[in-house]
């Protein structure tokens, strides 16, 4: 087991970027509020210590450098009531996609929408249990599935329908991997704290409207089944991450359609973990310098 509770990556007030173990006040569950945090030194899947050394936070960053993150595993239709809205019926499966780790961002950053995803209309929000592998696994069993779990975070799997279904080929990926379209935080709450994934609250709101609300309950494959399944046969490593699927209420399920718009503000939240907010930012087509 990882010797923090709370891991967060962050930009300390005198300039340098750390892992730390977040410092919250008593009653307070939300790292998007950590001030301070006990610096952590050595290798945060192997040999670590949290040192007494106590630094002030300027900026949370995405909870995992790019450098320690091995693969962007995420699962399509994985609520039954998401299922129910895309008119699908339940996968017998888990349904398996990647996104690449330069899609990754942190839990304050805009979210960059590059010109050519501005040509049609469809930029939806997707809240979503992360899963960090801690430690390499392969053919584990559901009952050691969590073992090999470093912790929790929530992301936005941000998802454009137009290039994921009409313009994809048959694949997802194209339409949820533009760069930034997979912000996470605010940091990792280990199974210290989390004993029990399958029963946390998980919302989206947009522009304060409450569009998504429900429970890891209602996960068709659960994080033990998940990870049982993804090892068959595949080796999973520290630094994987495992996207869990998203919960009913997609803008793209809505009558009419909710698609997100230059400038919304977009918040996903799991209990115990706490809030990643997010600006959609509309680019404009980079010039080539000679």
């Amino acid at each position: 087991m990882p010797a923090f509770s709370r891991l967060v990556r962050f930009l300390a007030k005198n300039g340098k970027t750390y892992y730390g173990d977040a410092i919250l006040p008593e009653g307070v569950t939300d790292l998007a509020k950590t001030k301070k945090a006990r610096v952590i030194k050595g290798d945060i899947f192997g040999q670590h210590e949290v040192t007494d050394q106590v630094a002030d936070v300027r900026l949370l960053l995405a909870p995992l450098a790019l450098d320690d993150v091995k693969t962007v595993r995420c699962l399509g239709l994985n609520y039954a009531l998401h299922a129910k809205e895309a008119g699908l019926p339940l996968p017998k499966y888990p349904v398996l996609f990647f996104k690449p780790v330069t899609s990754l961002s942190g839990p304050t950053d805009p979210i960059p929408v590059h010109p050519i995803a501005q040509e049609e209309l469809g930029l939806d929000y997707e809240c979503e249990l992360v899963v960090i592998i801690g430690k390499e696994a392969r053919d584990v069993s559901e009952a050691d599935a969590l073992n090999y779990v470093l912790g929790y975070a929530i992301g936005n799997d941000v998802s454009h329908r137009d290039w994921q279904v009409a313009r994809g080929g048959g694949q997802w990926s194209l339409g949820k991997g533009f760069d930034g379209w997979a912000p996470y935080g605010p940091g990792i709450v280990t199974g210290n704290v989390i004993k029990d994934p399958q029963t946390l609250k998980i919302s989206t709101r947009l522009n304060g409207q409450t569009v998504q609300e429900s429970n890891t309950a209602d996960q068709i494959f659960n994080v033990r089944q998940t990870i049982s399944f993804l090892s068959r046969g595949h080796t999973l490593l520290p630094g994987d991450l495992i996207w869990t699927g998203t919960p009913s209420g997609v803008g793209m399920g809505r009558n009419p359609k909710l698609w997100m718009k230059d400038g919304d503000i977009v918040e996903v939240e799991l209990e115990g973990v706490g809030i990643v907010t997010n600006k959609v930012e509309f680019t404009k087509e980079d010039t080539a310098k000679l």
